[in-house]
C-alpha cells in the first residue's frame, strides 16, 4: 500500500460523506467546496471508491454518493487501499512479493516492520473515530453545544480583558505632563 495525497483526500471525501450524508446521498460538488477538492479529481476518486463497493451512487436530481456500510465498519485502510487499487503496485518485500533483496539493502526488514505497523494502525481506525474526533459522533451528540458554549464563554473573556482598566490613561498622549 502506497500513502499518498490521493488516498489522504479520498479518506476527508469519505468522512465528509458519513458526517453530511443523515440517510440522503452527498453531491461531489458539495464537497469540492468544503473541502476544497477539485471536482474532476473527487469524481476520479470516487470511481474507484465505487468499484471496490466503499460507496454506491445514486443518480438523478438529489443524487450523489453514499457509504455502502455504516461508519463504524469501514477502515482508513480500505479507503486507502481502494483509492490507490489501480495505480500501479510497487514491488518491495512490504507489499509481500518475493523479489529477490538487492546486496545492499540492509533495511528491508525495517521497512516491511514499518510498513506492517502502519497497515495494522490504519485498519484499527473506522470513519466513526473520524466523526467522533471531528466531535460528530454518536457518542459525542452534545458536543458541538457544548463546544459553542465554550467558544462564546472564551470570547466574552477576550472582550472583557481587551477594555482598557479603571483609572488607566487609554493613550500614551494622556501620559505626557501637562
Amino acid at each position: 500500500m502506497r500513502l499518498t495525497t490521493r488516498g489522504k483526500l479520498a479518506v476527508t471525501a469519505i468522512t465528509d460523506v458519513a458526517l453530511h450524508s443523515h440517510g440522503r446521498p452527498v453531491a461531489l460538488p458539495g464537497i469540492s467546496v468544503r473541502q476544497g477538492i477539485s471536482l474532476s479529481y473527487l469524481e476520479d476518486i470516487f470511481s474507484a471508491l465505487r468499484r471496490a463497493g466503499l460507496v454506491r451512487s445514486i443518480r438523478g436530481p438529489g443524487g450523489g454518493y453514499m457509504l455502502s456500510r455504516p461508519p463504524q465498519g469501514l477502515s482508513v485502510a480500505e479507503i486507502i487501499m481502494a483509492s490507490e487499487k489501480y495505480m500501479p503496485p510497487s514491488h518491495d518485500k512490504a507489499d509481500g512479493s518475493t523479489a529477490s533483496q538487492h546486496p545492499g539493502d540492509m533495511t528491508a526488514d525495517l521497512w516491511a516492520s514499518f510498513h506492517s505497523r502502519v497497515m495494522e494502525y490504519l485498519q484499527s481506525i473506522t470513519v466513526a473515530d473520524l466523526l467522533a474526533q471531528h466531535g460528530t459522533g454518536e457518542g459525542n451528540a452534545g458536543a458541538p453545544a457544548v463546544l459553542a458554549q465554550a467558544s462564546k464563554d472564551r470570547s466574552q473573556r477576550t472582550i472583557e480583558t481587551q477594555l482598557p482598566a479603571r483609572d488607566v490613561p487609554n493613550s500614551v498622549f494622556a501620559l505626557a505632563p501637562g
